[in-house]
């Protein structure tokens, strides 16, 4: 019997309930939990790999499944190569999942253990020196085979990145009535559907009212275009996250940064750089939308690297330590 996970991810499990209990967990993360589908596809994929392991030790029912097995499984995980950052992640999508099947009684204990936890290896953000976020906000350009209305848009993109330090579902989701030129704010929707309200700079607003005024337009010539987005894709639709991140991509690699600069990188220097500048941690706490302070401090270590290495460049009795 073939048991299919969510959407595009196929796994086989000896069980015909199996198939109709992991339909009715995703449609509960999405209708009543109101999870994005970048979030579905990421507990898709951590279910999935448990499915897999399930079915190496041939277990074909979620009532079997006692804490040996979930300990078997961690260890399944780190000998398959598994960073433990994705073990924590997975053990933590394990104990959302079986704590549904009690509630539903499809289980009648969770044998995921509450105080197990993976510790997690510390890895400091990677972020731009302004320099590097100069140049690569000044890549896309008709010097590079690019339409000029492509280029407004997505020069506006990168510096609403680095002014803002948005998320990139957020920047797809902004629409017109989000943007407050007089204030120089935009409306986000965050995760959880929390909403809050961030601010541009000078330079962000001046691309803003440029792709506005001199390329939404070119976006938009059908009658079936999107007249709520802000950003437009080539079709006149919504500018998708896949399209934005493919975009950013591209634009790295043309200036020469490193393959591991991404979307999110632009968001670490945001805060890196307004905490550099002297923002308080609660400030950028907010700005960034994050629930908890913790998930804001590690910027606070990439700020202090910096300052020690700022400090034994340049005063002259540091001895000139470059490490």
């Amino acid at each position: 019997m073939e048991f299919i996970l969510y959407r595009q991810y196929p796994m086989r499990m000896k069980n015909e309930n199996v198939d109709q209990i992991i339909k009715k967990y995703f449609d509960h993360l999405s209708i009543q939990k109101n999870l994005s589908d970048s979030s579905i596809s990421t507990y898709s994929d951590d279910i999935r790999s448990l499915i897999a392991f399930l079915n190496e030790i041939h277990i074909k029912d979620f009532r079997k499944i006692d804490r040996k097995n979930i300990r078997t499984y961690l260890v399944w995980l780190s000998e398959n190569k598994i960073d433990r950052s994705s073990i924590s992640r997975k053990l933590s999508v394990l104990r959302t999942f079986f704590r549904w099947l009690l509630n539903e009684k499809i289980v009648s204990e969770n044998p995921v253990p509450s105080r197990i936890s993976i510790k997690k290896e510390q890895k400091l953000p990677r972020f731009l020196s302004i320099d590097e976020i100069n140049r690569l906000c000044e890549i896309p350009s008709v010097h590079h085979g690019i339409s000029e209305h492509i280029v407004f848009r997505d020069r506006a993109i990168l510096e609403l990145f680095y002014s803002t330090g948005i998320r990139v579902s957020e920047m797809s989701g902004l629409n017109l009535e989000d943007i407050d030129f007089s204030s120089k704010s935009l409306k986000v929707i965050g995760k959880g559907d929390k909403e809050r309200v961030v601010y541009f700079a000078d330079l962000a607003a001046k691309s803003l009212k440029r792709y506005l005024d001199k390329a939404r337009g070119k976006f938009s010539r059908n009658h079936s275009s999107d007249k709520k987005a802000f950003f437009l894709s080539d079709r006149g639709n919504r500018i998708s996250i896949r399209s934005i991140q493919y975009r950013i991509k591209k634009y790295t690699k043309i200036s020469g940064l490193d393959s591991k600069v991404h979307v999110h990188t632009l968001r670490h220097t945001f805060a890196t750089h307004l905490l550099n500048g002297g923002a308080d941690l609660r400030v950028v706490q907010d700005l960034m939308g994050h629930s908890s302070p913790y998930t804001t401090q590690i910027y606070t270590h990439v700020t202090s690297l910096e300052a020690r290495k700022s400090y034994f460049s340049a005063h002259p009795l540091s001895g000139k330590e470059k490490k």
